[in-house]
C-alpha cells in the first residue's frame, strides 16, 4: 500500500463520516528519524491506521494517543526523544535516536474535515496545494493555501505568526510516469512503480504486448498509434516517461509525441548511437527536445536481468522528480 496522502485520503473518505477520525502529522525532528517533518498518517475508531509516522515502532503508542482527541475534540502535541533516557521512547525500544514531535488532530465534520476533502479534490485534479495546520493544544484548525504565487512565497515548516505556531507543507499529486512498449521487461517497470504508489500509463499500438493481465493496477493501457495522441488529456499531467519499445520508430515517435507534453523528465532505452537513429527516424535533434533526455537510462546498479534494468531505471527516475543525487548515503560504497 502507498504512504502517499492521496492514498491515505482516498481510504478516509469512504468512511470519513461513519468513524472517528485523527489526523497526526510529524512537525519537527532532530537527529535520525525514520520519516521527516510533513509526513502523514490517517487513524480510525477500528485501530486501523494508513500511513508510517516511523517503522512500525511509534504507531501503537500514536493511535493510544490519539484516542484522547475524540474524548474533547482538542489537538494533541506528542514528543518521542530517544536522547532523553527517560522519555517513553527509550520504553518503547525505538534505536533510531533522534527526536520525533507528532501533531494529533480529530477529523470531522464540526470542523470542516480539517480541509482535508478539498485537499482530496486538489490532488485528483493533479493540483498542488499548501497546507497549514495550527499547532497547539485547542480545537483544530487547518487551511489551504492554491495560489501559486502565495505557494511560492509561504515559508514551509514550522514557523511563529500572531495567532501562534504553524506548520505548512506543499502536497502535491502522486507522480504520473508514461511507460511505452508494454513487453516482457515493461512489467517489473510498472510493478516497481505502482508499488512506488505512482500512476501509470501504459502505451503500446501492438496487438500482441501490453496484455491486461501482465500489467496489475495501471491507470490505463492506450493502443493507439503513438502519432494520434497529441490531444490527449493525460499529456498535461505527466511528469516522466520510460521509453522501451524496442523499436525504432515507435521509440521515435514517443519522443516526438512527449514534446506535447508536460514531462520533467524522459528515459531512452538503449546507448546513444542507437538514439542518434531514434532521432533520425522521428526528424528530431537533442536540441529540438522541450525535456531532459536520459540515454542510456538509470544508474548503475549492476544486475542485468529485467528486475535490475527497471530498477534501475526508475531509480533515477525518482532520483530526478525528487531533485536528489542518487548518490550512497553514507559516500563510502565501495565495490
Amino acid at each position: 500500500m502507498s504512504n502517499h496522502i492521496s492514498k491515505l485520503l482516498a481510504h478516509w473518505a469512504s468512511e470519513k463520516d461513519s468513524q472517528q477520525w485523527v489526523l497526526a502529522t510529524i512537525i519537527a525532528t532532530a537527529g535520525s528519524s525514520y520519516r521527516k517533518p510533513g509526513a502523514m498518517m490517517m487513524i480510525n475508531e477500528l485501530g486501523q491506521y494508513y500511513g508510517l509516522l516511523s517503522g512500525g515502532c511509534l504507531e501503537s503508542d500514536i493511535m493510544r494517543q490519539a484516542r484522547r482527541c475524540w474524548d474533547d475534540g482538542r489537538s494533541r502535541i506528542i514528543k518521542y526523544d530517544m536522547r532523553e533516557e527517560e522519555d517513553l521512547a527509550w520504553q518503547l525500544g525505538i534505536g533510531c535516536g533522534g527526536m520525533v514531535e507528532i501533531l494529533l488532530q480529530a477529523v470531522s465534520a464540526k470542523n470542516h474535515y480539517l480541509g482535508l476533502d478539498e485537499v482530496q479534490v486538489r490532488l485528483s485534479q493533479n493540483l498542488s496545494t499548501a497546507y497549514c495546520l495550527s499547532v497547539n493544544n485547542d480545537v483544530p484548525h487547518n487551511w489551504l493555501v492554491s495560489d501559486a504565487e502565495q505557494i511560492n512565497a509561504l515559508k514551509l515548516g514550522l514557523r511563529q505568526e500572531e495567532q501562534g505556531q504553524v506548520f505548512s507543507q506543499v502536497l502535491r499529486p502522486v507522480p504520473c510516469l508514461a511507460v511505452f512498449g508494454g513487453g516482457v521487461d515493461a512489467r517489473p517497470v510498472v510493478a516497481i512503480a505502482v508499488q512506488l504508489g505512482w500512476q501509470v500509463i501504459l502505451l503500446d499500438p501492438r496487438s500482441s504486448y501490453a496484455r491486461e493481465g501482465y500489467f496489475n493496477g495501471v491507470s490505463q493501457i492506450v493502443r493507439q498509434a503513438f502519432s494520434e495522441l497529441s490531444d490527449a488529456p493525460w499529456l498535461h499531467s505527466v511528469d516522466a516517461a520510460l521509453v522501451l519499445t524496442h523499436n525504432v520508430k515507435l521509440d521515435g515517435e514517443a519522443l516526438a509525441l512527449l514534446q506535447h507534453s508536460r514531462c520533467r523528465y524522459v528515459g531512452l532505452l538503449g546507448p546513444r548511437h542507437r538514439t542518434e537513429r531514434v532521432l533520425k527516424q522521428a526528424q528530431l535533434s537533442l536540441g529540438d527536445l522541450p525535456y531532459p533526455l536520459a540515454n542510456p537510462v538509470g544508474l548503475r546498479l549492476g544486475g542485468e536481468l529485467p528486475e535490475s534494468i527497471a530498477l534501475s531505471m526508475l531509480a533515477e527516475t525518482h532520483a530526478f522528480l525528487e531533485s536528489a543525487d542518487g548518490l550512497s548515503i553514507n559516500n563510502m560504497l565501495s565495490i
